[in-house]
C-alpha cells in the first residue's frame, strides 16, 4: 500500500499497528547506461511488489543519500551524514506522532558510510521511545541473504549485473546499452581526492551479464525477503 496514495481519512482508518516502510535511495551515477535514480527506483517498486501480499505502507522515498566513492561523476549529488541522519529522525518521529510504532529503514543505496548514519538515526529513535519497533536493511542485505546464487558476477556491487537487471525489468525504457565489466581498484586505507581516477567508468561488475527475466527473479526474491524482515519485526514488538 502506498501511502502517497491515500487520502487522509484513509490514513486515519489505518491501523496504528500497521508497518511503515521508508524506501531511501541517492542521486547517483549508475554507470553510461542507468538512471541516476536507480537505487530509489529499485528499493521502492520491491517494497511495492512486497506490500501487494503483506500488509504495510510504503512511505513516499527518500531520494537523496550519501555517497562517497562516487561523488566525482556527474549527476552524484550526496547529503552529509548528519543531515540524513537528522531527515531520518524527522520522519520517523513523525510518524510516530501519528500513532505508528513499526518502522523499516530500507534503502536502495547500500554504501557503508550512509548505512551507517541510517543505522545510528534508527538506534536514536528506539532510544528515546522503547515502545517503538526498527529495522534497517539495504537492498544489498536483502541479495546476499536471498538471492545471491541469481548473481552470477563475483563482486557485484553497483551498476552491474543485478542493479542492471531490475532496472530492465522495472524500467526497460530507463536503460542504456550495457558497458563492459569494470573492477575499480582503490588504494587499500588511504583516502584519495580525486575517485573517478580510480573508478573512471562507474560501474562494478558485469552488466552485459543482466537480463528482464533475471530482474524478475531477482525482484521477487527480494520482495520476499523483505517480508521476511517485516514480519520478524513485528513479532519482535508483539513479544516486547
Amino acid at each position: 500500500m502506498l501511502l502517497e496514495h491515500l487520502s487522509f481519512p484513509q490514513v486515519e482508518r489505518l491501523p496504528r499497528d500497521l508497518p511503515i516502510l521508508i524506501p531511501f535511495g541517492s542521486v547517483e551515477e549508475h554507470g553510461p547506461h542507468l538512471p541516476l535514480a536507480t537505487d530509489v527506483y529499485t528499493i521502492y517498486r520491491v517494497a511495492e511488489l512486497a506490500s501487494r501480499s503483506l500488509p504495510f505502507l510504503v512511505a513516499p522515498p527518500v531520494y537523496y543519500g550519501l555517497c562517497r566513492s562516487t561523488s566525482d561523476h556527474p549527476g552524484t549529488v550526496s547529503l552529509r551524514g548528519e543531515t540524513l541522519r537528522a531527515l531520518a529522525l524527522d520522519l520517523l518521529r513523525g510518524f510516530r506522532r501519528q500513532g505508528f510504532r513499526f518502522f523499516v529503514l530500507a534503502s536502495g543505496h547500500a554504501g557503508g558510510t550512509h548505512m551507517a548514519f541510517l543505522l545510528d538515526a534508527g538506534e536514536t529513535f528506539l532510544a528515546e521511545d522503547p515502545e517503538v519497533r526498527v529495522a534497517v536493511v539495504s537492498i544489498l542485505d536483502l541479495l546476499r541473504e536471498c538471492a545471491a546464487d541469481l548473481v552470477e558476477t563475483p563482486g557485484d556491487s553497483h551498476a552491474g549485473e543485478w542493479e542492471t537487471a531490475l532496472i530492465q525489468f522495472f524500467y526497460p525504457d530507463l536503460v542504456g546499452e550495457p558497458p563492459e565489466a569494470e573492477y575499480p581498484a582503490f588504494p587499500r586505507h588511504l583516502l584519495v581526492p580525486e575517485k573517478r581516477r580510480f573508478w573512471p567508468g562507474g560501474v562494478w561488475g558485469d552488466p552485459r551479464r543482466a537480463s528482464p527475466e533475471k530482474g524478475e527473479r531477482l525482484a521477487r526474491r527480494l520482495a520476499e525477503g523483505l517480508k521476511s524482515v517485516i514480519k520478524d519485526l513485528v513479532e519482535a514488538g508483539e513479544g516486547r
